[in-house]
């Protein structure tokens, strides 16, 4: 899942992580100053602090020689036998991130995973480590399930780093893909009560609000205007033409963002949006149809060509959509009449 540039943070401490991976390189210099570090840490008696700077300076002299491997196995093993190490949480952050550098993402997972369960949390030059954990496994990890329990960890704990609105989005996607519906609009209604909802942009989600506005809107609807099938719903639109019947018409038409618009028209603008009676541009005239839906109709999407409207252009074209709803079987897969293009094909 991609999430916009501030949630791509980069743990200063450890800029040699998110280098590409290469070679092994073999540095006298290093190897001679790891020597020397790893006597001290065996050898003398040191506290806390003494010992973090020892060890920092020991792993960043196996990340300038690109060595992760070698990284993770002292890491790893440090930690190991040393479970009460106040800066273990440190140190696992570190492993991971050579998992990442090495491209093993579900190692690198573990990693991150393991110091929120396991560890307390820590801040590194004010950031906190459980934080950094937390957005690398919103977008490494390949369930929903395990992103919908990252998201919510997030909004709860770090209100104050995130973006709420970008993440109540993320979190009803998430619900959809694990399809806890209920749980989705529940969070979409969250989403839509941010007061920055119809204005945020979300890389990767450039209809957010209108699609979160649309679900909720139909989810709270009667739905009473919707058809089993296409062959049903275009019998019933000509039928109501043909019969010059603009009231029964009007009922036909979508009571969530039913639309009029040009072909070259934005569906979110302002104007094509508004309500009005069929009646107003039928009225005393005769209102042709084509025989059958336009030939780029497919299982989705149908169009029905019609002219003769009283209007600046005459020809409109009835745009009938299958509806996804699968919150309710009933209506999930009906059809509706959803729009209205105005002219000719572009």
């Amino acid at each position: 899942m991609k999430l916009s540039k501030k949630f791509l943070l980069i743990l200063c401490t450890l800029p040699l992580l998110f280098c590409s991976c290469s070679k092994k390189t073999t540095n006298p210099e290093i190897s001679s100053n790891q020597e020397e570090l790893r006597e001290i840490l065996e050898t003398q008696k040191l506290n806390p602090q003494q010992r973090y700077t020892i060890i920092n300076q020991m792993s960043n002299n196996l990340l300038a020689a690109k060595d992760y491997q070698e990284i993770i196995l002292f890491l790893t093993s440090y930690v190991e036998e040393n479970p009460d190490d106040i800066y273990n949480s440190y140190w696992l952050l570190m492993t991971a991130y050579a998992y990442l550098s090495t491209g093993a993402e579900p190692m690198a997972e573990y990693y991150f995973d393991r110091i929120l369960k396991e560890c307390d949390d820590l801040l590194v030059k004010g950031q906190s480590i459980h934080y950094l954990c937390l957005q690398n496994l919103i977008q490494i990890s390949k369930t929903p399930v395990h992103r919908i329990n990252y998201i919510n960890q997030l909004i709860n704990r770090f209100p104050q780093n995130t973006n709420i609105t970008e993440l109540y989005m993320r979190l009803a996607l998430e619900y959809e893909n694990d399809n806890q519906w209920d749980q989705a609009l529940k969070t979409y209604t969250l989403f839509l009560q941010q007061p920055d909802a119809s204005t945020i942009q979300i890389p990767g989600e450039p209809d957010a609000y209108r699609n979160a506005r649309h679900l909720v809107d139909f989810n709270n609807s009667s739905k009473d205007w919707t058809f089993e099938t296409l062959p049903e719903l275009e019998a019933a639109v000509k039928k109501a033409i043909r019969n010059y019947d603009w009231r029964t018409l009007d009922k036909y038409k979508a009571k969530i963002n039913f639309f009029s618009m040009s072909w070259r028209q934005d569906e979110n603008a302002v104007n094509s949006q508004e309500e009005f009676s069929m009646r107003s541009y039928a009225a005393g005239r005769r209102i042709s149809f084509a025989d059958r839906l336009d030939e780029t109709s497919n299982s989705n999407e149908a169009y029905l060509k019609t002219w003769g409207w009283k209007a600046y252009v005459s020809v409109w074209y009835l745009y009938f959509r299958k509806i996804n709803y699968p919150l309710d079987p009933d209506i999930n897969g009906n059809w509706e009449w959803a729009g209205i293009y105005i002219g000719n094909k572009l």
